[in-house]
């Protein structure tokens, strides 16, 4: 590298931040929490954090507060909401990997797309609220794999063809 290259580069020297590091642990304690920033903060009796899950066409918009650990999907229980038990499993699932359960109340509204569709988007919902409560247990959510959203969709269909992939039968004469 050049003398060049390393002057505009937009790395920050070592040296300056050791002008600008706190002198004193009680500083370094009081500016680390000051970065966190308001969603960090633990949670009130009446405060929400949102979070926002999409997959295929189901986009769920969640809400959490302290509680008791009540869920609600489009204002009905969440047993009668995803009768399947596999769909109510992955909806649990960022709850049980940040050992939150029960910790919470979740209201969640959901629209479009099927049932495994709208329990993904809730999925994503809730691990990105947790987040927002718990920053610690990020590590959790991303090894689990609570935080990828899933970008299939269903593709488009062509013109001149009968699906996206499909064609019409051909016949010879």
């Amino acid at each position: 590298m050049t003398e060049e290259t390393t002057q505009n580069s937009p790395l920050i020297d070592p040296e300056q931040l050791k002008d600008a590091s706190p002198s004193s642990p009680d500083q370094s304690a009081a500016g680390a929490k000051a970065s966190e920033g308001p969603s960090a903060a633990p949670l009130g009796p009446k405060e929400y954090r949102w979070g926002t899950g999409r997959r295929k066409k189901a986009i769920a918009r969640v809400r959490l507060r302290s509680g008791s650990g009540k869920l609600l999907i489009n204002g009905r229980q969440f047993e009668q909401y995803f009768p399947d038990p596999r769909d109510q499993k992955s909806v649990q699932a960022p709850l049980v990997a940040a050992g939150s359960v029960g910790r919470y109340d979740i209201w969640a509204n959901v629209n479009g797309g099927g049932s495994t569709g709208q329990a993904g988007a809730v999925l994503l919902g809730i691990a990105r609220a947790l987040i927002r409560i718990d920053p610690d247990c990020y590590t959790k959510l991303k090894d689990g794999g609570y935080l990828t959203r899933d970008s299939r969709i269903k593709e488009r269909k062509k013109y001149g063809q009968r699906g996206a992939r499909r064609s019409f039968q051909f016949s010879k004469r």
